[in-house]
């Protein structure tokens, strides 16, 4: 019964991912606080839990989406190269800063971050198109940034990646498809940290690896991997702009939660 509740978790994590290259972390991490405090999970140890698994669950989401968009050739990825040479130190720090921040302080964090997410796309606010793209250590820079911060979030980092090749000039679909590839370095590299962060925590729930609890990883990755490739091709035919304002509602209601 559990693992069938994150079955449709999965599958709207899915459409999100592949539609706005956000990972569907930024929805997952909510739900699964929501879940993870109903099931009883210790409190001082349920948001690392769900950041964790957030970042697994990515692992699988990111695989379709990035195929999919590959397919179409929107990827670009000498990019996506010099930026994860970044995203894989930036992921480690993350998760090692997350580990140091306790869990109610954690969750505020992310309402925060859920709320300037959800302002950025309710009021469509991006970055003009000013600059060239950076050379091989500035995209490194950036990597090190969007990987420490994605880490601590839970998220696959297409909420600072795409605004950032955006800035840079790169046009939107292939700045979405770029950074959905990114995901999947961020993703793999944080949830292995969390696995060893959380190893020896002593109020972890029964089936996890660390900080991943493989029950919510199961039935999330089991849809989200189809509907992030049905969510990759609405992205190259349909215009967000509804979708994104009701998404913005949900994130300025949770990020509000998470705070008050």
């Amino acid at each position: 019964m559990e693992f069938l509740l994150y079955l449709p978790l999965g599958a709207a994590a899915g459409v999100l991912a592949g539609l706005f290259g956000i990972g569907g972390g930024i929805v997952i991490v909510p739900v699964l606080v929501f879940s993870f405090t109903a099931q009883g999970f210790d409190p001082a140890v349920l948001t690392h839990l769900a950041v964790g698994t957030s970042l697994a669950t990515i692992v699988f989401t990111s695989i379709n989406s990035v195929l999919a968009h590959h397919r179409k050739g929107a990827v670009l990825w000498p990019i996506f190269a010099w930026l994860t040479v970044g995203i894989l130190a930036g992921a480690v720090l993350g998760s090692l800063t997350a580990a140091a921040i306790k869990g109610p302080m954690l969750q505020k964090v992310i309402g925060v971050f859920a709320i300037a997410i959800g302002l950025q796309m309710g009021l469509d606010l991006k970055p003009k198109a000013r600059r060239e793209v950076p050379g091989k250590p500035g995209l490194s820079l950036a990597g090190v940034v969007i990987g420490w911060a994605s880490a601590i979030f839970g998220i696959g980092g297409g909420s600072l990646t795409v605004p950032f090749l955006t800035w840079r000039s790169v046009p939107m679909p292939q700045a979405v498809a770029t950074s959905a590839a990114c995901g999947l370095p961020i993703a793999m590299c944080s949830a292995l940290s969390f696995m060893v962060v959380g190893w020896n925590e002593a109020h972890l729930p029964s089936w996890t690896l660390g900080f991943v609890y493989l029950p919510a990883v199961l039935g999330i990755a089991t849809t989200s991997m189809f509907f992030a490739r049905f969510g990759a091709n609405l992205a190259h035919r349909l215009p967000p702009r509804l979708l994104k304002r009701l998404f913005a509602l949900q994130l300025l209601g949770v990020g509000l939660f998470f705070l008050f």
